[in-house]
């Protein structure tokens, strides 16, 4: 963002992004709300002291599946249905979230994605599907050969899990990568390839997976919204 401060701290119409994702979960009936934070996390901490939500500090920033694993202590040993939001995705709405906990808890799946068709899917990981049509695996575009970078299905970065399973996944990821990060998205072929269910729910309007990754994105979900 070339900026100070925190990614999801940048305002849209007056608001901090993370603002719009917090009341999308309130809106969607989500018993609790745990924020992981790193950089700067004192402010995003200040400013939202007044919401019933546990911060939990990511001391180094080694990737997306990493920042989940910083809330399994939290769950003490539980199994909850979990959903992961991603804070830089401001349009995501609560119905979407519904509709995402309503399709995994009536297939009975270990996890499933949030997935969209993008008119332009440049920048997201790929949803890549079996012959079946049920999705195997999610490819980052830096790890994308050419023939998987012309999928237009994406991984909106929004997911639902059964937490016990996730964590057991998370803890086979590595960062054999691109970006030398450990993955959320992996878990989906480790859960896949252990024979658990995997789902996926596609999102009712492409906007709503659109992510903020520079100034240039931020002005123009400022227009849409």
């Amino acid at each position: 963002m070339k900026s100070d401060l925190p990614k999801v701290f940048h305002k849209l119409k007056g608001k901090p992004m993370l603002s719009y994702v917090l009341n999308a979960a309130k809106g969607a009936g989500l018993d609790k709300t745990y924020v992981v934070v790193g950089h700067k996390s004192h402010m995003i901490k200040d400013f939202f002291k007044d919401g019933d939500i546990v911060f939990v500090e990511q001391e180094e920033q080694l990737g997306t599946g990493h920042a989940v694993q910083q809330v399994e202590p939290y769950l003490k040993g539980q199994n909850f249905t979990v959903v992961v939001l991603s804070g830089d995705m401001p349009l995501i709405s609560s119905g979407t979230i519904r509709k995402l906990i309503e399709g995994h808890k009536s297939e009975g799946a270990s996890a499933t994605v949030l997935v969209a068709k993008m008119d332009d899917p440049h920048g997201y990981g790929r949803v890549l599907r079996d012959g079946d049509g049920k999705v195997e695996r999610i490819v980052e575009e830096k790890d994308a050969n050419e023939s998987e970078k012309k999928v237009p299905e994406v991984n909106t970065g929004i997911y639902c899990f059964e937490s016990k399973l996730l964590f057991d996944a998370l803890r086979k990821v590595n960062d054999d990568n691109a970006q030398r990060e450990f993955y959320l998205t992996d878990t989906i072929s480790i859960l896949k390839n252990s024979g658990a269910k995997v789902f996926s729910v596609a999102a009712s309007d492409q906007k709503e997976a659109i992510g903020v990754n520079s100034k240039e994105q931020l002005e123009a979900l400022e227009q849409v919204l």
